[in-house]
């Protein structure tokens, strides 16, 4: 199969791109990205390309699954506007593009709570993404809604470990519907929406 990814420098997108090129399933991995990654691998294309201009990137071959992990934070896209542009727009406009390259099935990264009628921007947003991206009914679409993140960030957020800290002292505290709110580790986050986006059935799933 050939995958197409987005988001793969982040946290998670850097993740699912290396269990995708571990994957033997996978024959090649296509990397849209704004800026060349550290590293190469005999699998992976990358190919540089503004997310503004995703409406007019063309390829030749047929694309069987995309995966996106596109996000920022309030803080580093610098207003509301900037962050509703990447979190939602450019996530719904990859889904776009993998539609007409044919994909038949799309995973994406979003978070616990998304929800178009929230009062809070950032699920509001993550939910308006969603929204936009189950219009295009790729036959199977799969959104995941982790909680805090736990994994290697490149940059440092103030306070970040000392809430990992917390999350790895409560977490076994949570339980029941509690339990949706423990930190997960990046890497089960990537393994897990790569395992449903390649056996859910047709329609649109919510993990």
């Amino acid at each position: 199969m050939t995958v197409c990814i987005s988001g793969a420098s982040g946290l998670v997108g850097n993740e699912i791109l290396i269990q995708l090129l571990n994957n033997s399933q996978i024959e090649k991995v296509l990397v849209l990205a704004r800026n060349p990654l550290r590293f190469g691998h005999p699998k992976m294309q990358v190919v540089i390309v503004p997310f503004e201009q995703l409406d007019q990137l063309e390829v030749a071959e047929k694309i069987d699954i995309g995966f996106c992990a596109l996000g920022t934070t309030l803080r580093k896209a610098g207003n509301k506007s900037r962050q509703q542009e990447i979190d939602r727009d450019y996530v719904v406009s990859f889904s776009n593009f993998c539609k007409k390259t044919g994909v038949e099935k799309i995973g994406v990264v979003s978070s616990i709570g998304a929800n178009e009628q929230s009062s809070n921007f950032y699920l509001r947003t993550k939910g308006e993404m969603e929204q936009g991206v189950a219009r295009l009914e790729i036959p199977v679409t799969v959104f995941i809604r982790p909680s805090f993140l736990i994994g290697p960030r490149k940059e440092k957020r103030t306070g970040e470990k000392l809430i990992q800290g917390i999350l790895f002292l409560i977490s076994p505290l949570l339980f029941g519907k509690a339990k949706k709110y423990r930190g997960i580790h990046v890497s089960k986050v990537a393994q897990k929406l790569i395992e449903a986006t390649l056996s859910e059935p047709k329609g649109v799933h919510y993990i």
